[in-house]
Parts: C-alpha cells; structure tokens; sequence
C-alpha cells in the first residue's frame, strides 16, 4: 500500500461496473480494497477468479466474505414464511442481499477504521439507495464514492476505460449485468431495457439439460425445507442448492420482472430462480392445508408490506423485526411433505402429505358429506349469515 494514500473499501461483485471503479479509484489516489460479500451465489473457482481478476486491475487487496448462513437466517427464511413474490413474480433474488451485503461491508469498515466507501451503483437504480441508506443510518461520517453515478456512465464507455487498461470482457458480459446468490440470478440489460423482448436462451446462465418428468418431494418441517425426496440436509442453504442444481436443468424458474424502482420509475429485470420460485410455491400450496383462513389473510398483507419495505431499503426499520415475530409463529404447524414434478420450463404441484392437514374428513368432505351438522343446523346458519344484508336490502330497494 502507498501510505501516502487513503484506504478505500470497494464493495466488489466482480461485474463491470465495479472492475471499473478499481483502476479508476486508484487512478484518483486511493489504495483499493476490493471485498465480495458473498450470498451463496459463486463457487470458489469464481472467487479465485475474482480475486485475479481484482489484483490485476490494481486493487491492494480482494477478501471475500460469506455471509450466506445469515442470509438465511435473517431475510430468506422469511421471505419463505411468507411467500413473497415481488408483483408476484420476482423473489427479491438481488433486493434482498443488498441490506446484508451492505452492513457486512459497513461492520468491515468500522473494524478496520476505513473512511471511505465505494460501490459501482448507477444513478438509475435502486442499488445506490440500499447501499447509501445502510451507510448514512448507522455511520453517517463515512464517505460514499460512486464513480458510475457520478459520471453517469453507459456500459461502452467502461467497457473501452477498461480495454485501455488492458483487460477485456467476453461476449455475454459485455450485454448483461448479472447478479448471481443462493435465492437467485438476476440478469440485465438488452433486451430488458425494452418493453416487448424476453432474454434469449445464452443469457440464462444455466442451461436448460434435461426433459424427461421427475418426481420430487419437498419435506418442511415448521416451515423450513428439510428434506428432497429422503435425503435430509445439514442446511436449508445445502438445499437451496441442491433443489437449484436439479430443477435449473429443466430452464426452470425463468421470467422477467416488470417493477417500480424507490425512484419512481419503472424497471425490467431477467431472473433465473428455481429453487426460490419451487420452495414458495411448495410452502404455500402446504400453508393452504395447515393454516386457518384468517393467518393466510393476514399474513398475505403483512408478508406483501415485509417484501415492499425489504424492496425499498426499509430493512432497518424496526417494524421489520416486529413482522418477522409474526412471521415465524405462523410456521408452528406448517410441516409435511409436498409432491410435485419437474416439467421442461415449470413445474407442477400434486399435493401434500402433512399430520397437520386441517382437511379432517371427520368433519365432512367439501361437496361430499357433512358429518359434524345436520341439513337443519345449515339451513339456519344461512338464515342468521343473511341476516345483515336482508336488513340493509329491507331499508334500500335491491337494484335487480
């Protein structure tokens, strides 16, 4: 390090804009340190890779950190309980790393006494503002650098900073900004900066290998997946993974997300999540059987108000934490075993196997038979639930 230099942390993902801000920072004086923190999204190769590629663009030091349990244990497990599909289609694969991401950059920050900070966010995304917030909040006299907001760079223009430099991108990352972590894989650009185009098959990162059905089973237990089919995992991460690895190679969990940004404007976004989309899918499908209408009502509104606030960097927001409590207790009774099959490009569930299931056929089955009321006892529950509308109807002539 030049000890003439300031020390600055780059919060490093590998992609363009960041590979950018690590010649062009040192160019303006500071000694760069380059640190992923990594959701579950890259294999040691790729921070190996990483780890040259940052080096040879001149930063001091690359240290990745994984914080991949947390993840799990402090946003993904909710986003499960409650279902949570932004404009029910996007698993907040990318909103939700970025609070986490933020604040382990911040903790590596403060412990290691660096002022200035620096992310490759550009002016017309919400990334800034997740990063910004987190930082303004809890250590506001640390210094923001953002050199792609501040020039309002296009992808050319660092592309062709970068060749300069010596270094070069390939094909596909020369088109898309790619986001890769364990609940997902946004993809950006091209195509998506349009209204009336979908990604082509090269921008999903996995490749569609498979077509033949298979059968799979899902087990939860307290609203955590446990098991696929009879293996058990140590972690609900080992079976994120595995779950991503066998439906991924159907082109499973594909789509495009059409959305409002915390700016005001509307944006697109590629994704491929399969494991995500499967699991809430799978988790619901069991909720519906084991739960009472009224907690899937209300934990409807409230997961919907969760998912917004994570969305638009409102993690630190102390009603967070408040629904979360809500959230878990929901869980109590949520464990059993759903079947489903694995279709080229979807999936579809048969149904749930689970001790809990409140379709007691003790009580009747739906269409079927009642067993615990008699024809009178319906009659005259009819007569009483109509009472309100017959009064409202007495007093106001229907108009029929």
């Amino acid at each position: 390090m030049n000890k003439t230099n300031k020390q600055l942390l780059l919060a490093y993902s590998g992609g363009l804009d960041t590979s950018y801000c690590i010649p062009y920072l040192k160019d303006a004086g500071y000694d760069v340190l380059a640190i992923n923190v990594n959701t579950g999204g890259f294999s040691q190769l790729e921070l190996t890779e990483m780890k040259d590629r940052a080096l040879q663009l001149g930063a001091v030091k690359f240290e990745s950190i994984n914080i991949e349990n947390e993840y799990w244990d402090k946003c993904i497990r909710y986003l499960l309980y409650g279902n949570i599909l932004r404009n029910n289609t996007y698993p907040l694969s990318v909103s939700s790393e970025r609070p986490f991401q933020g604040l382990a950059l911040l903790k590596y920050c403060v412990d290691n006494k660096i002022e200035y900070f620096a992310h490759g966010s550009t002016g017309a995304g919400n990334d800034q503002i997740r990063f910004d917030i987190l930082f303004q909040s809890l250590a506001p006299d640390t210094k923001i650098i953002t050199p792609i907001r501040d020039q309002s760079l296009s992808r050319t223009a660092e592309m062709e900073y970068l060749k300069n430099k010596g270094f070069e991108w390939t094909k596909v990352q020369k088109k898309y900004s790619i986001n890769k972590g364990i609940w997902g894989t946004s993809i950006g650009g091209a195509e998506t900066l349009t209204s009336d185009q979908n990604l082509p098959e090269d921008a999903f990162p996995t490749q569609k290998t498979k077509a033949d059905v298979e059968n799979v089973a899902i087990t939860f237990d307290k609203g955590v997946p446990v098991a696929i089919d009879d293996q058990y995992f140590d972690s609900p991460i080992d079976l994120i993974r595995s779950l991503d690895q066998k439906a991924g190679a159907y082109g499973i969990g594909r789509d495009v997300h059409v959305g409002d940004t915390i700016l005001g404007i509307k944006g697109r976004v590629g994704f491929e999540a399969a494991a995500p989309l499967i699991l809430i899918a799978a988790h619901e499908l069991l909720e519906k059987h084991t739960l009472t209408k009224w907690q899937i009502h209300w934990k409807k509104q409230l997961a919907d108000w969760y998912g917004m606030m994570l969305h638009e960097a409102q993690y630190l927001d102390p009603l967070m934490r408040n629904i979360e409590v809500f959230l878990k207790e929901t869980q109590l009774h949520v464990s059993g075993t759903v079947k489903l099959k694995l279709h080229e490009y979807r999936f579809v569930l048969d149904g749930i196997i689970s001790d809990n299931d409140l379709m007691a056929t003790s009580f009747g089955a739906y269409g079927e038979e009642n067993k615990k009321w008699t024809g009178e006892d319906a009659r005259g529950f009819t007569k009483i639930i109509s009472n309100q509308m017959a009064i409202y109807f007495n007093i106001h002539s229907p108009k029929i």
